[in-house]
């Protein structure tokens, strides 16, 4: 079966500096898409429905509401853009919308995955974006760096494509660093803090996805989508920065957990706590030095360490109530082994 291939293009990257649709530029990632497709099956994640449907909004500010109309505006903009250069190709491409919750709820997310599967039987290209006519403010995607990873980690993607407006990640003189085997602190202080005055995101957030889609053993490459080739090049390691994948021996079911889930809690372990469940152990009320952020049963939280280093993510058998009532409870299991995944 053909590996599983995710490119992600940021808003700036397929926009003119006036924030209109490049078609030049969606022209050059059609014919390169259209080569890579024949070797795997993709999914590509646009950002661009804001910036294409925005002219359209009268004295644009930025507002939420103009935000949400320029996107059902700009949706179909952009679908018929990419359907037009992929049409020489004799490529079908199918608009995929996605909300949070379509990542939280593993019934649902499974659903996804199926209709994906059914698009790839047919040769066709699910285009995916956030919902943002009715994505809700508390529950959106961060940006599309998520989406692209959370759809990369849920599917088992081989390797994950961040088409950006730079190079790639550069060093202090201005360089693309052309490897990175370890997301660290110094790492991220090459980041340039600023986002696009078109995207959501920026370098940090490319970072912080990086980290996470590398440590579920996926490669990624951060690399700049008008580099001549770049895309093809990209995908063999030849241009851009390419993020070393661990050795990951999860099951499908724990990197959805550890990557798709919704957190909605934290707690802080003891370090005994934090030694037992690194030993595949179960987390017992009496390891948990406090609850930081509230959440019910059933639930997704993160397990942090004193320093508060995430350390996993579990689904609670008790809830944070429950668990701050009982913190001294040697025999009150709040999280199952098997629910708990390292990171």
């Amino acid at each position: 079966m053909k590996p599983i291939l995710v490119l992600k293009l940021g808003t700036a990257s397929i926009t003119t500096p006036k924030g209109e649709l490049d078609e030049g530029v969606i022209a050059d990632v059609a014919a390169q898409v259209a080569e890579l497709a024949k070797e795997h099956r993709l999914i590509l994640v646009s950002s661009g429905a804001v910036a294409a449907g925005k002219q359209y909004i009268k004295h644009y500010k930025g507002k939420i509401s103009e935000r949400k109309a320029a996107a059902a505006i700009g949706n179909p903009i952009l679908l018929n853009t990419y359907s037009k250069h992929f049409y020489p190709y004799g490529i079908q491409m199918a608009q995929s919308l996605c909300e949070r919750r379509h990542f939280s709820n593993r019934t649902q997310f499974l659903q996804l995955k199926e209709t994906y599967e059914e698009l790839w039987k047919n040769g066709v290209i699910p285009i995916a974006n956030e919902n943002d006519v009715v994505s809700d403010l508390e529950l959106r995607f961060s940006d599309n760096d998520e989406l692209a990873t959370l759809l990369g980690v849920g599917f088992g993607a081989s390797l994950i494509l961040l088409g950006t407006s730079v190079p790639g990640v550069l060093d202090k003189a201005g360089k693309v660093v052309g490897k990175i085997d370890s997301i660290n602190n110094e790492v991220f202080s090459l980041a340039d803090k600023k986002t696009s005055d078109l995207g959501l995101g920026g370098m940090v957030s490319k970072l912080t996805f990086a980290h996470l889609a590398s440590t579920m053993g996926i490669k990624v490459v951060i690399f700049g989508i008008r580099t001549p080739n770049g895309i093809l090049d990209a995908a063999v390691e030849q241009t851009g920065t390419v993020f070393t994948p661990r050795d990951c021996a999860l099951t499908a079911r724990n990197k959805w957990l550890a990557s798709g889930s919704l957190v909605t809690g934290r707690v802080m372990l003891d370090e005994g706590a934090c030694e037992a469940i690194k030993m595949r152990k179960s987390l017992l009320a009496v390891g948990v030095a406090a609850v930081i952020a509230p959440f019910e049963n059933g639930e997704i939280f993160e397990l942090v360490d004193a320093q508060m280093n995430i350390v996993g993510v579990a689904r609670a058998k008790a809830s944070s109530v429950t668990i701050q009532n009982n913190l001294k409870q040697h025999n009150l299991e709040i999280a199952n082994a098997s629910d708990i995944v390292i990171l």
